[in-house]
């Protein structure tokens, strides 16, 4: 019998024989089960965070920030500033010469979660111009309708709603200087916009009390409208500006959050992976153990130590696998689609191929490991000492 033979037939009466090793084996199951399926819903959280902010770069846009300002958030861009902006070019112009450029304030709202009850949460209050919507042609009405310039009226994201309450078209919003009614909401797409909420820049500010704009969003005028305009400002110093590719800018902003998320992944998965590792060498040695009669006469017929090396790894795999399959199932069952808010920020958990794969590579990475050692011992087993002890 070739060694091909040997290791087909050593493995499947080890696989047969497991029903009776039942215990033991439901260790390992349930060991990685618990480890994978943490990791992958970790992992998730990394995954849905970074399509959503996928979803929102646009390359054929371009953010201008102040020189200083790391992210939207800590921007300042005078009112004159942007007048200046406006004459750059490599900005895209409408059919009547405008700039496709929109001056923009961002702020934050706090907010009554769903359901009740639960700690109040953050919302991004966002104040757009007047060529929000040319710049921004993805931002449609899907109820009520759109908010007026100048008027203190509030649009919500449809992915705001199941998170917070009292955003539904209709209800009113206290703001500093009163409520603002809201009415209309919108989709973008699923982009990071379609969890905040949009009201008029100019009107926002006054109530904020505040003079400078936190950045502005323009259309870009084809392939070399960036090169164009970072040129532009770089001539301009004065400005105290600088424009990055949208996409670029949401690529950039996202890498802590999503490292984060990985390295918690990564820590919390391996701690558990380490303690289904233990749980698969006690497991695997014990199986060597209780086959040892089996595996003496399977050497003493004359089957080679590899193949019973490989049925002892094969079933350390199948039972890891088994378990990592559990775990993504429970994991893809219990949160992908499902709404997270991490800070201000909304997004949905996405178990996606690529994790599914990440988990099935851990577990199989634990199951060589635990499976290893045990395989050895068994492959070095003294036939004769073995069948006196039997």
């Amino acid at each position: 019998m070739n060694a091909l033979s040997q290791i087909a037939a050593v493995t499947g009466l080890s696989l047969r024989n497991l029903p009776s090793r039942l215990g033991p084996s439901l260790v390992i199951v349930a060991g990685m089960a618990a480890a994978i399926g943490v990791l992958v819903s970790i992992l998730s959280l990394a995954a849905g965070y970074g399509e959503l902010q996928r979803r929102t770069g646009d390359p054929g846009r371009a953010i201008i920030l102040s020189q200083t300002a790391d992210n939207e958030g800590s921007g300042a861009i005078s009112r004159s500033a942007f007048g200046d902006i406006l004459a750059m070019p490599g900005i895209a112009r409408d059919k009547d010469g405008a700039s496709l450029a929109d001056p923009e304030y961002v702020s934050i709202l706090l907010a009554s979660r769903r359901p009740a009850g639960r700690a109040p949460g953050l919302a991004t209050l966002r104040g757009i111009g007047g060529k929000g919507l040319a710049v921004r042609p993805e931002l449609k009405i899907v109820a009520g309708r759109m908010l007026r310039p100048g008027a203190r009226e509030l649009i919500v994201g449809i992915g705001l709603k199941p998170e917070f309450r009292g955003f539904e078209v209709g209800d009113k919003v206290i703001m500093q200087d009163g409520q603002w009614p809201i009415v209309g909401s919108f989709i973008t797409g699923g982009d990071v916009l379609e969890g905040q909420i949009i009201g008029d820049a100019a009107t926002l500010m006054s109530a904020a009390r505040r003079n400078a704009f936190n950045s502005v969003i323009v259309r870009l005028d084809g392939p070399d409208g960036l090169m164009t305009l970072q040129q532009a400002l770089a001539a301009r110093p004065k400005l105290g500006v600088r424009a990055e590719r949208q996409s670029e800018y949401y690529e950039r902003t996202s890498q802590d959050t999503a490292g984060f998320f990985h390295a918690v992944a990564y820590a919390v998965g391996g701690i558990m992976a380490l303690g289904a590792l233990f749980g698969a060498l006690n497991t695997m040695y014990s199986a060597v153990g209780a086959r040892t009669q089996e595996i003496a006469t399977l050497r003493a017929l004359g089957f080679g130590g590899m193949a019973v090396a490989i049925s002892v790894i094969a079933e350390s795999v199948l039972l890891a696998l088994m378990g990592a399959l559990i775990g993504i199932v429970l994991a893809w069952a219990l949160f992908n689609g499902q709404g997270y808010a991490f800070g201000e920020v909304l997004f949905h958990l996405a178990v996606s191929p690529a994790l599914v794969a990440v988990g099935l590579a851990w577990a199989l990475i634990v199951a060589l490991l635990g499976g290893i050692l045990p395989a050895i011992r068994a492959a070095r087993l003294p036939v004769v000492d073995a069948l006196r002890a039997t």
